[in-house]
């Protein structure tokens, strides 16, 4: 938007020859003025210009070529250049009711009014550094589409995760989190395919950190998905998931993983005491400079089956309710905070996401940690389905739903939506 031409009131002579566009010299009654050495007139008959910024002009924009002692002095005779007038005040629709102002000292409408002002005052703000991106990654070479996930699919550790990575650092998101689907035939009761060095998730960390050095590659401790009983933990033949003993095998699975080169190990199995003994593992291997993620308060929740179906690792039998928290808790996720807390914990992790928001937000108000949230594969495929079906803008309301996560009080956000995500908030086209 072009500026046009400073026009001046009334009428200020040419001196020494020059002529200024606009300016006329004057006739009658001229006062006349000294400004350095230069003599100069203003005219009482005043021819009104107004200064318009809002013309579009061709060319450079033109000057009049006065001195800031010229333009000060016109404006002293009294020849102010006018500005464009004051837009009318737009008219109510007809039949609107004439009341008087209510008689308010605040308006927080005030600071909503445009764009600009919503922008200045945005409390929470959200960019594709708080995306931790979750990979789904197996044996084979071509990615395969998980059906319950729209979008998502179980990558090739040497093809495709390599490309997933690479889209996902173009627009700005550097952490990821891999989730392996193991081979049938490499689980067993005590999970031991876990700590296998030459496992599947070490080798996609090598790759990864050979092409990508700087990459962050966030791992998932439990075994889970090494477990023949499709538990976090070595099941004992009456059902019980026996903890202390899990917990040896998950020391061993993030010192490997720690090996490869993890820069965060995520223990998701919920045992108790997992977060020191860990710790402890990793510092006497060499690893203090590895952090330690741990889901904290992580819900037995209805909102997994997705992922569950993304690496086929649902429980034989049972459920995970005497280890994973009940949804009804509040106060307790408080305790499972302390303990990991005081056992070393350098992230604490709240599991599902959106449902838990007031997790979330105390946790942030209770911890001086680094507090994340988990946008689970429920959440992600409900809002997918909803947009498939039109019933909701499904952009809209991926971007609403991470940006209530930072607010509620997550510094990074687990979520299938990250490289969608960081592309809309970049810009990018879908």
């Amino acid at each position: 938007m072009a500026s046009s031409i400073f026009n001046a009131p009334c009428t200020v002579p040419a001196v020494k020859g020059k002529n200024y566009f606009g300016l006329k010299p004057a006739v009658n009654n001229d006062l006349r003025f000294n400004v350095g050495k230069k003599t100069s007139i203003i005219g009482c008959p005043k021819r009104v210009f107004t200064v318009r910024a809002s013309e579009k002009k061709d060319g450079p924009i033109k000057k009049l070529g006065l001195s800031d002692a010229e333009c000060e002095a016109a404006v002293v005779a009294g020849n102010v250049p006018e500005a464009p007038p004051v837009p009318p005040r737009p008219a109510a629709p007809a039949g609107t009711p004439v009341v008087p102002s209510l008689p308010l000292s605040r308006r927080p409408r005030r600071n909503r009014k445009s764009p600009v002002m919503r922008a200045s005052f945005q409390e929470t703000s959200i960019s594709p550094a708080n995306f931790v991106y979750p990979l789904f990654i197996h044996e084979g070479e071509e990615d395969t589409p998980i059906g319950a996930m729209p979008g998502c699919y179980r990558l090739g550790w040497r093809h495709g995760l390599v490309e997933e990575v690479a889209k996902a650092r173009d627009v700005g998101v550097n952490s990821i989190v891999l989730f392996p689907k193991v081979p049938d035939a490499l689980k067993s009761s005590t999970g031991d395919e876990a700590y296998n060095d030459n496992g599947l998730v070490p080798r996609a960390i090598q790759l990864l950190k050979d092409k990508y050095p700087d990459l962050v590659i966030y791992t998932d401790v439990a075994l889970d998905p090494y477990s023949s009983d499709g538990h976090d933990g070595i099941v004992r033949e009456d059902g019980v998931i026996m903890n202390d003993e899990t917990v040896y095998q998950l020391c061993k699975q993030a010192v490997s993983q720690a090996r490869a080169g993890a820069d965060v190990v995520s223990p998701s199995d919920m045992m108790d005491g997992r977060v020191g003994a860990i710790r402890k593992a990793l510092d006497a291997e060499g690893f203090q400079h590895v952090s330690i993620m741990s889901y904290t308060a992580k819900y037995a929740s209805s909102f997994y089956g997705p992922f569950r179906e993304a690496l086929e690792s649902s429980p034989r039998f049972g459920d995970k309710k005497t280890y994973q928290m009940n949804p009804a808790n509040y106060r307790e996720a408080l305790v499972e905070a302390h303990e990991d807390e005081s056992e070393g914990a350098d992230i604490l992790l709240v599991k599902p996401g959106l449902p838990y928001l007031d997790i979330i937000r105390l946790l942030r108000d209770k911890s001086p940690l680094p507090i994340a949230a988990y946008q689970v594969s429920g959440e992600y495929s409900m809002i997918k389905a909803g947009g498939v079906l039109k019933m909701i803008d499904e952009e809209r309301v991926m971007m609403e739903s991470l940006m209530c996560l930072r607010r509620a009080g997550a510094d990074i956000i687990l979520t299938y939506f990250a490289l969608q995500a960081a592309r809309c908030l970049c810009g990018e086209k879908r």
